[in-house]
This record gives C-alpha cells, sequence and structure tokens, in this order.
C-alpha cells in the first residue's frame, strides 16, 4: 500500500501509486523519444521547434524574431560542465534541416543570423573533420564570440589550426579571414586568462608576433613563462623563435632581469648589450652583473651601457667575479664551517672493522695521491687546510715542503696544484703562496705550481691578467710536463674568454710536428676551453690539422681522444653549426673517426634535448661491435649530454640506460654509468644512487671504477649521508685493490666537495641557463675516465681537476644597496611547476624559513619571506640585491 507522500497535494491515491512504478505508461509508448522530460523542458522543446519552424517563414521579420529568440536561448541556457546544454540537445534532430534551409536562402542579414546558430549547433552536431563550426562562423555575421562561451571559443581555435594546415598546402589560398578570427580569439583567451590557450593557437597559425600586442601588465608574465617552458618541448627553429617574442615581451615591460636570462639562453650578446642600453637604474645593471658572472660570460661594459667611469669600474669587477671568493667566505663563516677538514675527517676509518683500517694506514704514494684530491676538494676556496698550508712551526716551510713530498714525482703536480684549489678564486693570496714553488729544483712540483695558478684563477677575470703573464713564458719550455703545467693552467683561467693572444700563443704548438702527443692534446683541450660553443673556425682548423698529422700509432693511444673532445667543446650546444667539421671528420684515419664524429655529434646537441639527436645515438649504442671500437663510449655519454636539458626527458634517458646496461656490450656498460653521472650531477636521486651503488661491485673494474666516480659526481657538493654511507663500505671492500680505492677516495672528496657549500651542476637560474663552461670541464674529465687506467690512475691524474671550471657555491646571498651582505628571512622549499595553472599557486612546497645566507640543494627554490625589501632578481639564486620596499610599513 502506497500512502501519498504529501497528502496536501490534491491527487488521489491511485493516482500517486500509478506515477511512482511506471512513469506514466501512455507517454512512454507514445513518445519514446522525449524520455522522461520534465514540463519545462518539454515546453523548450516545443518552443524550439516553434522556432525552427518561424525561421522557415517567407516574412524575415518573422525569422529575424525566431533567430534572436532561438539565440538568446541558446545564450542563457547554463548547464552543468560535464553535459550539452539543453537547446542544443533539442536542437540536433532539426540540424540537417536548418543546414538545408540555409542553403536555399539568399544573401541577408537573417541568412548571416542563421550562420551564427549553425555555428554553435555544429560545436556538438557536426561530423569529424568537417570543421563547419568554423565555416558558419565565417559566414556569419561579426559579432563577438566571446558571448557564446568558452567552449565555442576553444572549438573554434582547434577547427582553425586544422584549417590553417590544410590552407598551407594548397598554393593560392589566402589566410586573412581565418587570421581575423585568430585575433579575435585570442583577444578573448588573454581577457580570460587563458594565456596558454593563446598561445597555443597563434604557434598553430605562425603567427606568435601578434602576442605582443594582446599581453598587458597583469599577464605578461604568465604568458612569458608558458613560451619558456613550452620552448624546450618545439622542434628548431621554432624554440628560439618562441624564446624571441618572450624575450620582446619581457623588454615590452622592463622586465630587464628576465630579459637577460632569454638573451644568455640565445647566447646573443646584441641582446644582453641592448638590455643594459634600454635600462636606466645602476643597481639593476649591478644585478645583471651578478647574473653575466654566475653564467661565465665574458663582456666587456662601454660607455653606452655605463656611462660613469667607477660605475663602469665597479659593474665590470663585479661582472669579473672578484667578489666571488668574499661572498662564498661570508656564507661559510655563517654556517660555522670555515675550520679546515683533513682527509682523514672524509674516510672515518673509524667505522670500519679492522682489516680495512689497518690498510688505511700505510703510507703509499696512491694513498697520498689520494689524500691530496680528497684535501683539495673539501677544503676548496676555503684558503686553508691540514696539509699544504698549515704554517711553519718547525724550519722554513718544512711542514708544507712534507706533504709534497709524500708524494712521488707526477704525485707532486696534483699536489702542488691542490694548493691553488684550496685558494680557488682568491687571486691575489692565492699567487703569493704558490709562489715559492717557481724556485723549485723539480720540474713536477713547477708544473704543479703552473697548474695551480690557472686554478685559482679561474672563473676570475683579471684586468692584468696575472696567470697570461705568469705561465705564457713556460709554454715554449724542453719539459713536456712543465709545458702541460702552463697549457692547462691557461685553459682553466681563461675558459670561455675567447682569448686572442692565448689563441696565438697555444695553435703554433699543435702544428709542432716535434711535440709530444700529451703536450698537443692538452692545448687542444685548453684551445677547446677557451673557445667554448664560439664555434671559431681557426681553432678548429688547427685541430683538425693536428689529427690529421698524427700516425696510427699515436692515434691509438689513450690521450689522443682529448683531440676530437677538444673539437666537439668548440660547437659545444651549437646544433646545426657542428655540420661542416663533422664533414671534414669523414676524412680522418678510421681508428679516430668514429670517435670524432659521436663526440662532435653529442657536443654539438648538448642540452638541447633534441629527441631525434638522442635516437640516432641509442641506434649506434645498440650495435654489438668487436673489443676495439672506442667510439661508443661518447655516443652513451652523448646521451646524457643532449637528454639533461629538460625533467621529461632526462627520466627518460635514465630509462633508456637501464636498458643498455642490461643489452650493451662491455665498452657500453663502462660508459653508462658515467652517463647517469652527468645526468643527476651534484642531485643525488634515489634511483641512479642505487643503479650505481649496484653497479660499483661490478665484476668488471672498469665498470666499477666508472659507478664509483659517478657516485661522486651525483652527490658532489651535497654531503649526502647516504652517498657517504656506500662510499665508506666500499673504502673497505675493495682495501686490498689501490686502484679501485684511489677511485673510492676521489668520490668521497667529490661528495664533500667545499665542505658541502659547492655544486658541480651546469644548470642555474631555476635550472634554465646551461653554463658553458661547467659543462665542458665535466666532459672532458667523463671521456678522461672512459679509460680510467691509461689517464686518472695512470701519470695524467691532474685532469681531475678538469672539474674546477663547474664548482660553483650553491648559495643564495642577498646583499644591499652598497653590496654589502644583508641578511633576511626566506622560505626554501621544493620548487613546484606552475606553467599554465590557474590563480596565483605557490611556487615552493614543503618550506622552511631560513635567514640568508642560505644553501639551495638541486631542485631547491627559494622566496622572501618579507615585504619588507624587494628582490632585484625574480630567481633567488646567487648574489641577489634587495632594495627597500617603499610602501613597507611596520606594524609594530
Amino acid at each position: 500500500m502506497t500512502t501519498d507522500p504529501n497528502p496536501n497535494s490534491g491527487r488521489s491515491l491511485d493516482e500517486a501509486s500509478l506515477k511512482v512504478p511506471s512513469k506514466d505508461p501512455k507517454k512512454k509508448n507514445n513518445e519514446k523519444n522525449e524520455e522522461d522530460l520534465s514540463d519545462e523542458d518539454l515546453a523548450l522543446k516545443q518552443q524550439l521547434e516553434l522556432y525552427v519552424e518561424r525561421i522557415q517563414d517567407s516574412d524575415p521579420g518573422v525569422q529575424k524574431l525566431a533567430l534572436e529568440s532561438m539565440r538568446q536561448e541558446i545564450r542563457t541556457s547554463t548547464s552543468s560542465m560535464t553535459s550539452v546544454p539543453k537547446p542544443l540537445k533539442f536542437l540536433r534532430s532539426h540540424y540537417g534541416t536548418l543546414k538545408a534551409y540555409y542553403e536555399t536562402m539568399g544573401e541577408s542579414d537573417v541568412k548571416k543570423y542563421l550562420a551564427d546558430i549553425l555555428s554553435i549547433l555544429a560545436l556538438t552536431m557536426s561530423a569529424e573533420g568537417e570543421r563547419e563550426s568554423l565555416k558558419y562562423r565565417l559566414l556569419g555575421s561579426e559579432g563577438d564570440i566571446g558571448s557564446w562561451g568558452h567552449e565555442y571559443v576553444r572549438n573554434l581555435a582547434g577547427e582553425i589550426a586544422q584549417e590553417y594546415t590544410k590552407r598551407q598546402q594548397i598554393e593560392e589560398a589566402t589566410i586573412d579571414d581565418i587570421m581575423e578570427l585568430v585575433e579575435q580569439i585570442v583577444t578573448f583567451h588573454m581577457k580570460h586568462n587563458a594565456e596558454p590557450e593563446a598561445v597555443d593557437l597563434l604557434m598553430e597559425v605562425e603567427d606568435l608576433d601578434l602576442l605582443v600586442e594582446h599581453v598587458d601588465a597583469t599577464n605578461f608574465k604568465r604568458t612569458c613563462l608558458y613560451l619558456t617552458s613550452s620552448a624546450s618541448y618545439l622542434p628548431g627553429p621554432d624554440d628560439m623563435l618562441v624564446l624571441d617574442i618572450a624575450y620582446t615581451i619581457y623588454l615590452k615591460f622592463e622586465e630587464y632581469p628576465s630579459a637577460l636570462r632569454i638573451a644568455l639562453f640565445l647566447d646573443n650578446l646584441q641582446y644582453v648589450t641592448q638590455i643594459f642600453t634600454s635600462c636606466n637604474d645602476l643597481l639593476q645593471k649591478k644585478q645583471f652583473c651578478y647574473i653575466l658572472a654566475r653564467h661565465g660570460v665574458a663582456f666587456l661594459l662601454d660607455e653606452d651601457m655605463v656611462a660613469d667611469d667607477d660605475d663602469r669600474e665597479a659593474l665590470q669587477d663585479i661582472i669579473n667575479n672578484t667578489k666571488l671568493s668574499e661572498g662564498y667566505l661570508t656564507l661559510a663563516r655563517d654556517i660555522e664551517v670555515m675550520e679546515p677538514k683533513s682527509p682523514e675527517d672524509i674516510y672515518k676509518v673509524h667505522l670500519l672493522d679492522g682489516r680495512a683500517s689497518a690498510s688505511a694506514n700505510v703510507d703509499s704514494a696512491r694513498q697520498n695521491l689520494a689524500a691530496t684530491f680528497v684535501n683539495a676538494f673539501v677544503n676548496a676556496g676555503f684558503g686553508q687546510d691540514k696539509l699544504m698550508t698549515v704554517p711553519s712551526e718547525s724550519s722554513s716551510g718544512a711542514s708544507t715542503g712534507s706533504w709534497l713530498f709524500k708524494n712521488k714525482e707526477h704525485g707532486k703536480t696534483s699536489a702542488a696544484a691542490s694548493l691553488g684549489m684550496i685558494l680557488l678564486w682568491d687571486v691575489d693570496s692565492g699567487l703569493a703562496q704558490i709562489d715559492k714553488y717557481f724556485h723549485s729544483n723539480d720540474n713536477h712540483v713547477i708544473a704543479g705550481a703552473l697548474l695551480g695558478v690557472g686554478i685559482v684563477n679561474c672563473g676570475i677575470q683579471n684586468d692584468c691578467d696575472p696567470a697570461l703573464a705568469l705561465l705564457g713564458d713556460y709554454i715554449g719550455k724542453d719539459d713536456s710536463s712543465v709545458r702541460i703545467g702552463a697549457i692547462m693552467g691557461l685553459g682553466l683561467a681563461y675558459a670561455g674568454t675567447q682569448n686572442e693572444q692565448l689563441r696565438f700563443k697555444l695553435s703554433p704548438i699543435l702544428g709542432d710536428a716535434k711535440a709530444p702527443l700529451d703536450v698537443i692534446a692538452f692545448t687542444a683541450i685548453s684551445l677547446g676551453l677557451i673557445y667554448v660553443s664560439s664555434c671559431n673556425e681557426e681553432v678548429a682548423q688547427a685541430i683538425v690539422f693536428a689529427l690529421m698529422d698524427r700516425s696510427d700509432s699515436e692515434l691509438g693511444e689513450p690521450l689522443a681522444r682529448f683531440l676530437p673532445v677538444s673539437l666537439g667543446l668548440l660547437y659545444l650546444g651549437k646544433q646545426e653549426s657542428v655540420e661542416a667539421t663533422t664533414e671534414v671528420s669523414k676524412t680522418f684515419n678510421e681508428k679516430i673517426r668514429k670517435y670524432c664524429d659521436m663526440t662532435l655529434l653529442s657536443c654539438a646537441y648538448a642540452g638541447t634535448g633534441n629527441v631525434l639527436k638522442v635516437q640516432n645515438l641509442l641506434g649506434h649504442c645498440a650495435q654489438h661491435l668487436e673489443k676495439g671500437e672506442t667510439h661508443q663510449g661518447p655516443a652513451v655519454l652523448g646521451i646524457a649530454m643532449a637528454a639533461m636539458a629538460e625533467e621529461l626527458g632526462l627520466e627518460m634517458a635514465i630509462r633508456s640506460l637501464e636498458h643498455l646496461l642490461q643489452y650493451g656490450e662491455q665498452n657500453i656498460r663502462r660508459a653508462v654509468p658515467l652517463a647517469l653521472g652527468l645526468l643527476c650531477v651534484s642531485n643525488p636521486k634515489v634511483n641512479v644512487m642505487d643503479t650505481l651503488s649496484r653497479l660499483s661491485h661490478d665484476t668488471d673494474s672498469e665498470v666499477a671504477m666508472a659507478a664509483i666516480i659517478s657516485l661522486g659526481l651525483i652527490g658532489a657538493g651535497t654531503n649526502n649521508a647516504r652517498i657517504a654511507g656506500m662510499l665508506r663500505n666500499l673504502s673497505s671492500y675493495y682495501y686490498k685493490e689501490a686502484s679501485l680505492l684511489f677511485c673510492v677516495r676521489i668520490a668521497q672528496g667529490l661528495v664533500h666537495l667545499g665542505k658541502g657549500l659547492l655544486t658541480l651542476a651546469p644548470y642555474h637560474s631555476d635550472r634554465f641557463l646551461l653554463s658553458p663552461m661547467a659543462l665542458a670541464g665535466l666532459v672532458v674529465l667523463l671521456h678522461a675516465c672512459l679509460d680510467m687506467k691509461s689517464i686518472i690512475l695512470g701519470k695524467y691524474h691532474y685532469v681531475l681537476y678538469f672539474v674546477v671550471v663547474a664548482i660553483q657555491p650553491r648559495m643564495l646571498l642577498t646583499v644591499d644597496e652598497n653590496l654589502k651582505p644583508l641578511s633576511v628571512p626566506v622560505r626554501v622549499g621544493q620548487a613546484v611547476d606552475v606553467v599554465g595553472q590557474a590563480g596565483r599557486p605557490k611556487t615552493i612546497t614543503g618550506f622552511q624559513t631560513h635567514s640568508t645566507p642560505v644553501l639551495l640543494a638541486a631542485g631547491d627554490r627559494a622566496e622572501l619571506a618579507t615585504e619588507k625589501y624587494i628582490p632585484l632578481s625574480p630567481i633567488l639564486e646567487g648574489f641577489v640585491i634587495l632594495k627597500e620596499n617603499p610602501e613597507y610599513r611596520d606594524d609594530r
């Protein structure tokens, strides 16, 4: 028995009981298609059907009225996001009728009105690929398209993209009508916070210049953020075009620091000059100089950029990095790590079991050499340590000398050079302390002193050119170790400066038939570093001729690989510019031809994320070749170099390298750990750490050594406790194997680089800019590691000092308007990708609040936690100038 739920409804009981179970069977039978329509919907449906009839009336007045009413219905119909609006649903069955009637009408306003309605109906009705919505839109009236709603506009944008592609294939087709519509759509999107959609549409119709007119002060940052982020996924030359537009927009709104980052990304020094001349604020120019210094650009200011002589000198000093040492030591004092550390503090032998700790105290030359490097890496830039700079208490200089002479022959070179590493960036006191070694009778010590001078000056430019003055005279000496010391020193001191004097000094050595191969190899690398990414033809020619003149036996030497590498460095990241040189390399001796090919390809596309090149390199790695082939090593490294450009590619490359480990030949397996090390340099990802930990126990000692060095690279300067623990265990596992133990020690030194204040990551500025010098240093080191036994475990262990060009403090140091350190609270947390997100999403997550100076780990981002100051750079990294906020009121 059903009781009436609402007795006052006036319906009889049986009517109510009928209603519930069968939902009115008569209705169901009669009008199946009007399933379950409420009275309201039914009325609407009938109303619309009436309009359809009226539209076909012969009286234009009646037609117009019907169209107006129908238009009103469609516009005012609100619906949930997921379902089709009611009027569109009911008009579906009449779409064909209206289309047919439209074709019979004569030209009139009414016809255009009908076209508008058909255009909106086509949104849900037209067949895939017919583009009817666009067709009728173009035939319709010139009304405001936004009033039909967002979904309609998005659908139109999609159809325009298809139509544009189609018209591009037809010779005579015009696109003016489409472009008018595009302009309307872009205006609509920009008003409604849909910048990414506007950008996408303009990319489709290849007219991004329109964007510049439509951005305003409220949305230009979001627009540019989307442009710069999408650039890494676009094929060339579109990517450069997109960045050009972003640069133009930033300049238009005087957002100079962001424009400068794009200019550096494009490697366009004319843009940099333009930014300096456009900006009138001296403080901002100082901030530009800090950005240039961090990127390592050798840039000379002139009167147009900075009018006042004193100001110009002050700004040039910042670009020359003369204040880097001071800032770094400010950070060290603030974090209280000035106390020098000895290698024993790093090894932590007391935590190991008996047999390994017993062997650790044996005074072998190999162990001492390892301790030299560990000491140099750990105390890098602090200016004091416990081995080399100990004040002499007994007789004059006995204690500093004593450590030096605990090393054998070429070991002394690295020991003397380590002093340069400890005094890194502090040119004045560095040169003064190294000077004593110049008076030694031992050529190895002199070579080390020369290299030390180069290391101290690395990344610091000076008007007096002390490095050139000191090292220039030693280039032509008879003893090859002294020559190498001087040549490598010059390469490190002038990396990236494109100094012409050095070209005139070093190029002749390459053409000298009597010069030994090692001298030639290091000369080539130094020229490669000095002219990195410059595509300089004279240098390229000199290296090419040097390669052609070498005999078969010389090209088989381990150091011969440095010649192709140096050639690659000239084209680092320069893509197509390398093609002419690649053609020339096909004429080389077959021993080195393929090696040269792979190296040129991998360097030219380094940091570009070019998927096709990665596939090409993977193809070379897939071949199973004879034992003697060496060119697959550089191909594996090339995969990492190309894919390190953005996070997605990086993750995919890590997975591809896992496959190579499983299926590749031995020579590929030896290179995979090094490639992983490069992909995650100073960024200890857990999955990569585990892979390397597994490989560090590999039966092939070369694979194990590469994995151990790579553990050092991914943990470089992070003090990562897990990696430190792994390396301690490895040191006890390999306590009998001197060469593997040496690698473990080097890795331990790298992990504690600068007591955890430094990084080797070549990317900076929110992982947007790639410093070519830093990458070049890492690439040279990794190519040397492809043949550990002959180079790093042989007598050329000082190639480890090539990492110095990649070393940078991983700090945020805020300074006031007089460039004095200023401590302010900042929030440091994991960076969040907010590209194309609505509203104002948080840019960091899981943050902690600290006072500057602070350390930034890989993937960290900082933001000011106070409104008292305004930062002059949108990205808080390195040195950031703060100016006081004039609108700030202290509530207390």
